[in-house]
């Protein structure tokens, strides 16, 4: 079975028609304003259409209040909630409970006792992601490009189940991660820009075809 594929942050109908075209198994829609992938309900709503019964639909929030994850659930109807903040198990659980959206709950890593902590999520999440811990002095908590060492999550994977992999994620090492830790799904955003925040068709293409190609 061939590597599912998330390609997060698409902002433009151009390049959610490449990721579609070019197979992508989930497209990731960034709705918090800090991130230079940031785009608006409405937006993300016209996005999602495009992708309805052709990808996943995720709709990625940071710490969002219960005003913005009812309106996003109203308009843009995804198919995943991704959690990329501090949400504690209590609130995914809430989260998934009261909208009952299945939820991608991202966890930041950097050493083995950042990936243990996936355990108090593996019963409220419907998904875990593993991305790479920003630097210090982030304002947004992924999407920076930043690899983090893989061999931390042997010791969690396997209590878990299948989870995605972030982190640093680009065509040129996508093989390697996946084999490295055996995630079932590879989420990529900065590794197929050509800036922060623009997408490059040619990486999308190329990261789709190095990830099913495995």
């Amino acid at each position: 079975m061939s590597t599912k594929v998330k390609i997060c942050g698409l902002s433009t109908a151009e390049t959610m028609q490449v990721a579609l075209d070019a197979g992508a198994d989930f497209v990731g829609l960034v709705v918090f304003p800090p991130s230079p992938r940031n785009v608006s309900v409405a937006q993300a709503a016209t996005l999602a259409a495009m992708a309805r019964g052709r990808a996943r639909v995720v709709a990625l929030l940071v710490d969002a209040d219960d005003t913005l994850i009812a309106d996003v659930v109203a308009h843009v109807q995804p198919d995943y909630l991704q959690l990329h903040g501090d949400e504690t198990p209590e609130r995914v659980a809430e989260v998934r409970r009261r909208w009952g959206v299945p939820v991608i709950k991202a966890l930041k890593v950097a050493t083995r006792a950042d990936a243990q902590a996936a355990l108090a999520y593996r019963d409220v999440a419907d998904l875990i992601l593993f991305d790479a811990k920003p630097p210090p002095d982030a304002t947004r908590p992924g999407g920076h490009g930043a690899v983090f060492d893989w061999s931390v999550l042997e010791a969690v994977t396997a209590e878990i189940g299948p989870f995605m992999l972030s982190g640093g994620l680009e065509p040129g090492n996508v093989a390697d991660a996946v084999a490295a830790t055996g995630a079932a799904m590879a989420d990529v955003s900065s590794g197929v820009e050509v800036r922060r925040g623009e997408k490059s068709p040619d990486l999308i293409r190329r990261f789709l075809q190095a990830a099913k190609g495995l």
